[in-house]
């Protein structure tokens, strides 16, 4: 009886997720990882947004994609866009609208008030407020779920410190990682070497991997020059990720390492299509934000690798990465701290590192799997369908 009771109550969740696009991305990802969990627990579930490189992954996973132009931050398409959701919503019996962007989100909550069915939302980063806080009610849209989702404590924080919303209902659901592709079992050797001849790697040499787009704020420069500071270490780092057109930025790294006469110990990479082979030749796995990360996936994919994870100590990586036990935290303005952390890392003893990898692979097993996030997001649902 009690069984039959819970599929009924699966019958009356049918969800839309919104979102601006399917890029590469924490948003579209997330987004990917619920509409799979939704569809292997029989949940029908849809997603409105303007499409892109990730539209094949629900394609795959047989979950029907609504091409919308829900990028726009013009008012009047931004209406238009919650009256063809509206259409949506009645069409497929929607019953919960998802939204997991400001501009989209507004289109979603228009149409999912219109329509008389239930609203939510993913806060899934620190939204700039803008001068004298002028963005602040362009960013409120996020908080008009009556379920508002946030990936990490430091994210709550943000939304009970900077808008009036009852605590009661905001739901705190870190993001996850994919043990299936992050696995160190699955992780052949012949992927390893794949990675390390395609991009003549030395494999004698220590790696420090540091991975993430090259901006400012997520700590490049801070890093040369922390390992400039221990250049009698032994050590080779790799940097990955694309500049998105930042080339005076990237000029600027280059130039700072070629000043420090660490040119050949540096590599960098635009893009990975294996991250987990990357990540399982690293020595040490990098996160080096000097501004907060929302919640930071790179730092509980290291440590799913079984790799040791050196994380500045501000924004999610204060809530994945237990210092001293699956990594080490560092005061993230400070270059001479990252260099120690580093230096701490390289120092480890086969046995210390064998012992931290192990920690770092049950700590993301107990806490950060797609299947936890994705069960609690369904209790979500479920919560507010037996209102």
């Amino acid at each position: 009886m009690e069984n039959q009771d819970n599929k009924q109550d699966d019958k009356k969740i049918v969800v839309l997720q919104v979102l601006p696009e399917l890029g590469q991305g924490g948003v579209e990802l997330g987004t990917i990882e619920v509409a799979s969990e939704l569809q292997k627990h029989g949940i029908e579930n849809y997603v409105a947004s303007e499409g892109g490189r990730m539209e094949y992954n629900l394609e795959r996973i047989k979950v029907k994609h609504f091409t919308l132009p829900l990028k726009t931050k013009n008012i009047f398409k931004m209406y238009l866009n919650a009256l063809r959701l509206s259409k949506i919503i009645k069409k497929y019996g929607i019953t919960i609208v998802h939204a997991r962007s400001r501009a989209p989100a507004w289109s979603a909550y228009w149409a999912a008030k219109r329509c008389g069915v239930h609203f939510v939302t993913t806060f899934h980063g620190t939204y700039g407020l803008g001068p004298w806080g002028i963005k602040k009610f362009y960013n409120k849209i996020m908080t008009y779920g009556e379920r508002v989702i946030a990936i990490s404590n430091h994210i709550r924080q943000h939304i009970l410190k900077n808008y009036k919303v009852d605590e009661s209902k905001i739901r705190l659901i870190h993001r996850c990682v994919n043990i299936d592709n992050f696995n160190v079992e699955t992780t052949s050797a012949e992927r390893m070497i794949k990675y390390l001849e395609d991009n003549n790697i030395p494999e004698a040499t220590p790696i420090v991997t540091l991975i993430g787009r090259l901006t400012n704020w997520k700590g490049q420069k801070l890093l040369i020059e922390a390992l400039h500071r221990i250049a009698d270490e032994d050590f080779f780092c790799v940097i990955i990720g694309d500049d998105q057109g930042r080339k005076k930025y990237a000029a600027e790294l280059r130039k700072m390492i070629e000043k420090y006469g660490m040119t050949e110990r540096f590599l960098f990479i635009r893009n990975v299509k294996d991250i987990p082979a990357a990540m399982m030749v690293s020595d040490v796995v990098l996160s080096t934000s000097i501004e907060p990360e929302a919640f930071g996936r790179i730092a509980i994919e290291g440590q799913a690798m079984g790799r040791v994870v050196v994380a500045s100590d501000i924004g999610g990586s204060v809530e994945t990465v237990i210092d001293g036990i699956t990594g080490r935290l560092y005061k993230s303005t400070s270059a001479e701290a990252l260099a120690e952390a580093i230096k701490w890392a390289l120092h480890l003893s086969s046995e210390e590192r064998e012992k931290i990898g192990a920690a770092g692979i049950k700590n993301v097993k107990e806490h950060f799997t797609k299947r936890i996030m994705c069960d609690k997001t369904i209790e979500v649902y479920k919560e507010l369908v037996n209102l």
